[in-house]
């Protein structure tokens, strides 16, 4: 018997991928939902602090720009491609067992393509998740929104503690 050796271990660039694309369609399939479910500007609260809350923003985060005449759909959707090139390569050109920093660049590129889809397909992106506190909210987001800052958080922490534990990991072997 012929064993073909597939190569999904952990640090393959093929896996993270393969998790982006979950990022991606996860994102896409919350967004079709709420779209399939409210009126635009229509909420739910879910429990005191969270609510969905279905807009449109056109603007970047924290809806920067969102007022410009329409020239920031293109601009944003150029930095989102260039941003997704560079994330790409940076993926691919991790060494083995950079697993952390790995997942945070999987995070942020299946992130940046669920948003960079809606930019182009629809001009805005869909947002929907409203946390907030009394009177004070923070700007509504979604799932791709959250993908990116959990990815970002993984590349600090990496940043941070990566090397201490790649030397530790170097020693024992």
């Amino acid at each position: 018997m012929v064993r073909v050796k597939r190569d999904f271990t952990p640090d393959s660039m093929l896996r993270w991928l393969w998790l982006s694309l979950g990022v991606f369609l996860l994102d896409q399939a919350s967004k079709w939902w709420i779209v399939s479910q409210f009126k635009l500007y229509e909420s739910f609260d879910l429990f005191p602090g969270l609510r969905l809350f279905y807009v449109h923003n056109t603007g970047a985060a924290f809806s920067f720009l969102s007022d410009a005449a329409g020239w920031q759909r293109w601009f944003f959707a150029g930095i989102a491609v260039l941003a997704s090139g560079l994330v790409f390569f940076w993926l691919k050109g991790l060494q083995r067992g950079q697993i952390r920093l790995a997942a945070g660049l999987a995070f942020v590129l299946g992130g940046a393509l669920g948003n960079l889809y809606d930019r182009l397909a629809y001009g805005y992106v869909i947002d929907f998740i409203d946390a907030y506190y009394q009177s004070w909210h923070w700007p509504v987001f979604n799932l791709a929104d959250s993908a990116i800052t959990l990815g970002v958080i993984l590349i600090l922490l990496d940043s941070f503690f990566g090397d201490a534990e790649k030397s530790a990991s170097d020693s024992t072997t």
